[in-house]
């Protein structure tokens, strides 16, 4: 886009209309650009701004013509045809896209040269470390399982690690972004993230240091009460209902809400959580939790299906927490099941009762596992 400075009737304007800027000739403008949209505005900083010709019709039916409102802007590009009204304090580092809606926001800054949660390393499995896994915008299932599992192969794990974290240092930047067609709504804190197309973001309340892979045909939504630190979500996903999320990276069409809360975990895709708890766990495809008092800690699983009140525990209790355990996938916990880890669970096995003795049925699939006085039968 071609971006021309302000002309001296263009400052006089916005000076009537409460607008003010540390140096008018840092304000570039597109070509036709108008100044009606624009009142009680800050600029500070490089500042670019697009036209502001289009209106937004919103819920309930009201319409807001796209401009600048109340805001503070520093060092900041603005696309065309984005609203922006009532930031409490200010937009600081960013390049906005065009047709972009954003109001009663707290603050949008980027600070310093941020990976925006790439390279993060999240302790999965072993919660005191050594199976650390790399998160990425490109991180599968399978690089993921490499570098939780394969540490007898230290040249491929420093291989895998060193492509990280050329990908990360390449996508490092001192300028955030927020793409096309984004809502940013009644929301607190958004500090190092970069927030793709499309993106539905209402009345959450921090996001720190994080990537929103959304796209047009998949797009990302962060509802009311979200806590995100360290993150990476990608497209597709649901996030919402007071959910709490560090140091996690979420895969594609994953749904996570009703105060659930995880960390130092991975989900993959089609992951579901709602009301329990989530530490250093590596969900693989189609992970379901919805229940209260459910806690998955240090533990494999996928195509899984845990029941109310499922429980693991990775320690015990004099060497702390360095076991894990894994159930295959299509296993079923029941309601008020317990796993003492290490403990390996076959492919599509049921577990029944309180389990302490270590088990390993992974060469007996499609089994249920039934405990009785503290003893497994099978």
């Amino acid at each position: 886009m071609n971006y021309r400075h302000l002309t001296e009737d263009e400052v006089l304007r916005l000076k009537s209309q409460s607008c003010l800027a540390d140096d008018w000739g840092k304000v570039m403008v597109a070509e036709d650009f108008v100044t009606e949209f624009v009142h009680h505005t800050r600029f500070s900083g490089d500042v670019r701004l697009g036209v502001f010709q289009s209106e937004f019709t919103l819920p309930g039916g009201i319409k807001k013509h796209s401009g600048l409102r109340h805001v503070t802007l520093h060092n900041v590009t603005v696309g065309d045809n984005c609203c922006i009204e009532n930031i409490q304090n200010y937009i600081a580092n960013y390049e906005i896209g065009h047709d972009t809606f954003i109001e009663n926001v707290d603050i949008i800054l980027v600070d310093g040269l941020s990976k925006f949660g790439n390279g993060v390393e999240v302790s999965v499995l072993n919660e005191t470390g050594g199976r650390e896994v790399l998160i990425n915008d490109k991180l599968s299932a399978h690089q993921a399982y490499i570098l939780a599992l394969y540490r007898h192969r230290p040249e491929l794990i420093c291989r895998m690690k060193s492509i990280t974290d050329f990908y990360s240092n390449k996508h490092a930047s001192s300028v955030g972004t927020i793409g096309n067609h984004v809502m940013i709504l009644n929301t607190g804190s958004i500090k190092n993230v970069r927030i793709g197309d499309y993106c539905h973001i209402c009345g959450t309340c921090r996001l720190y240091n994080g990537s929103i892979n959304s796209n047009a045909e998949a797009p990302v939504h962060l509802g009311h009460g979200v806590i995100c630190d360290d993150f990476i979500i990608s497209s597709g996903s649901h996030i919402d209902d007071g959910a709490m999320l560090s140091r996690c990276f979420i895969g594609q069409a994953c749904r996570l809400g009703h105060n659930y809360s995880a960390s130092e975990s991975l989900f993959f895709s089609n992951c579901q959580g709602e009301n329990g708890e989530a530490c250093a766990i590596f969900a693989g495809p189609f992970t379901v939790t919805h229940h209260k008092s459910t806690l998955l800690i240090a533990g494999m699983f996928s195509f899984m299906n845990a029941g109310s009140g499922s429980n693991q525990s990775n320690h015990m209790y004099k060497l702390g927490p360095i076991h894990q355990g894994t159930l295959e996938r299509g296993a079923k916990t029941t309601s008020d099941s317990y796993i003492l880890w290490p403990a390996r669970v076959g492919a599509f096995s049921l577990v029944m009762g309180r389990h302490v003795n270590h088990s390993d049925t992974s060469n007996l699939p499609f089994s249920y596992l039934i405990e009785q006085n503290n003893t497994t039968y099978l």
